[in-house]
């Protein structure tokens, strides 16, 4: 049977797009939130990127990989239910260098105090800003990263500051000896040599924080994997 040129065009498209559909299909199975991801966010804190507005938790989707990790700055936090007082704010990374081989977990991106409701409340937020902003860089081939922003309200008598340790340290050190001798990546291997001890839980405690009235996250990887 002779087939002429159309039907053998629409033939060929219809294949780009089966294979197209079973990309995305492949991309969905292997980027899903497990249900203790999912579970993270509560309270109705909004992170807003340029070109992303972050509700629920979610992956970033692979063509904003590089942005949020090269152009954008730090994005807009909105809550809409936010009380009249001050708030504290915190975005870490549990999976440094990867969720794996965690040994620089909860690596410290941004810490801010002193935020006020009415800020949260409108998104345009000041405070006092304690650790400046990081753009999330995971480094190639660790895997999805979470990066996680936490709210607390902020006691009234508390003014929340840095030790000289922690303002040199980023990340809590669980280095093992059979660890440091693999070194399995090199950034791993720079960072030790660094100082890194900074442990949230301990700040949260030493100024009385309490529990995050509110949560929200995101995973992405490597725009480069």
């Amino acid at each position: 049977m002779m087939w002429c040129p159309k039907v053998y065009a629409l033939a060929a498209l219809a294949c780009g797009v089966i294979a197209s559909l079973s990309t995305c299909e492949a991309n969905k199975t292997t980027e899903t939130l497990s249900p203790s991801d999912a579970q993270f966010c509560h309270g109705g804190l909004e992170v807003m990127y340029p070109e992303v507005d972050i509700r629920d938790c979610t992956i970033i989707p692979a063509r904003l990989r590089e942005k949020i990790s090269k152009e954008w700055g730090p994005p807009k936090m909105k809550m809409a239910t936010a009380k009249k007082r001050k708030y504290a704010l915190m975005m870490v990374d549990p999976d440094a260098p990867s969720r794996r081989n965690p040994i620089r977990s909860y690596w410290r991106h941004w810490l801010i105090a002193d935020i006020e409701g009415p800020e949260l409340r409108s998104g345009n937020i000041k405070g006092s800003v304690l650790s400046e902003y990081a753009r999330p860089t995971p480094p190639q081939h660790s895997g999805l990263h979470r990066y996680q922003f936490m709210l607390f309200e902020q006691p009234e008598d508390q003014t929340l500051s840095l030790s000289k340790e922690e303002m040199a340290s980023l990340g809590q050190v669980k280095v093992t000896a059979h660890e440091k001798r693999r070194r399995v990546l090199r950034w791993v291997s720079c960072l030790e040599k660094k100082p890194g001890n900074w442990e949230p839980q301990a700040f949260i405690g030493r100024f009385g924080l309490g529990q995050p009235v509110a949560s929200v996250q995101f995973l992405t990887q490597s725009y480069k994997d």
